[in-house]
């Protein structure tokens, strides 16, 4: 039961595979960005720039139809643009960051939806919001592997400054003017560029749960950096393997349970995590 359930779908069917694999490089590199956010206090971020990228992906859906490299650079662009215009209006106005991304997100996931509305079917629309990962085809495993190769090398490459800049950028921003704001414009173009590549597997309402779940979940149980970023990586692995075998043994929609299996592991976090411990404090106001 246990070997046809977890390992035969993955052996026998060539798609399952290809799936597993596209989640496995998915989780890497998504859920590392999931942890510096958290440290910024910016966990809303992901999902309003999950959303902020659906009118670039329309547009270039109407122009090229399902084409990824299309959908991609439209998605892209239209990341970048909502984040630096929020950003613009936050400081100009007196309206916090967070507000100001969520009009825009709104506005977007609403123009985004009528875009492809005007050309494509319902299916069309429902590809682009919840994803098909188990039609994932080479072009978009290979666009995907080489996002998560680009985005932990660069995680690497610049890992003191983004730690720094996540901790305390008013320290950095004195020994150098122009480097919080470069680490800034490096962080959100990786954060956008791994939300459009995870559009193509998970959608874009979906593709933001595997990014943050699994980084709040290690956040409740690790108490260093280096803690977090492993437990958020081993997270987003497991419950991509274990949401993928639970959607075919119980034929449910795949990326929906890699999100609910990702759910499962932060509740259990949360109540029994040991920088949580919830379970702990309500066992004692009940006692």
């Amino acid at each position: 039961m246990i070997w046809h359930l977890f390992f035969q779908p993955f052996i026998e069917f060539g798609f399952m595979r290809r799936a597993l694999v596209v989640c496995l490089a998915l989780s890497m590199s998504t859920t590392a960005l999931g942890v510096f956010l958290l440290l910024r206090r910016m966990s809303l971020m992901g999902d309003a720039l999950s959303h902020a990228i659906l009118p670039g992906v329309a547009v270039g859906y109407l122009l090229n139809g399902m084409s990824l490299m299309a959908m991609s650079i439209g998605g892209f662009i239209a990341g970048i643009l909502v984040a630096l215009v929020a950003g613009w209006v936050s400081r100009r106005t007196l309206l916090k960051e967070d507000a100001s991304f969520a009009g825009f997100y709104l506005g977007s996931l609403a123009l985004g939806v009528t875009l492809v509305s005007l050309r494509g079917s319902s299916v069309d629309l429902l590809h682009l919001l919840f994803g098909s990962i188990l039609a994932v085809d080479t072009d978009a495993a290979l666009f995907v592997a080489g996002v998560s190769s680009v985005t932990l090398l660069c995680l690497a490459l610049f890992y003191r400054g983004l730690v720094s800049e996540a901790f305390d950028s008013a320290w950095l921003q004195v020994n150098s003017r122009w480097l919080p704001s470069l680490l800034h414009g490096l962080f959100l173009a990786l954060l956008v560029l791994n939300l459009v590549a995870g559009f193509q597997v998970l959608g874009t309402l979906m593709a933001v749960g595997v990014m943050m779940l699994p980084a709040v979940a290690a956040r409740c149980w690790a108490r260093t950096l280096p803690g977090m970023l492993a437990l958020a990586g081993a997270g987003g692995l497991f419950s991509a393997w274990l949401g993928l075998s639970l959607s075919w043994g119980a034929n449910l929609p795949a990326g929906p349970s890699i999100v609910l299996t990702a759910s499962v592991l932060f509740f259990i976090s949360i109540f029994f995590g040991r920088r949580s411990g919830l379970a702990t404090s309500l066992r004692a106001f009940f006692d």
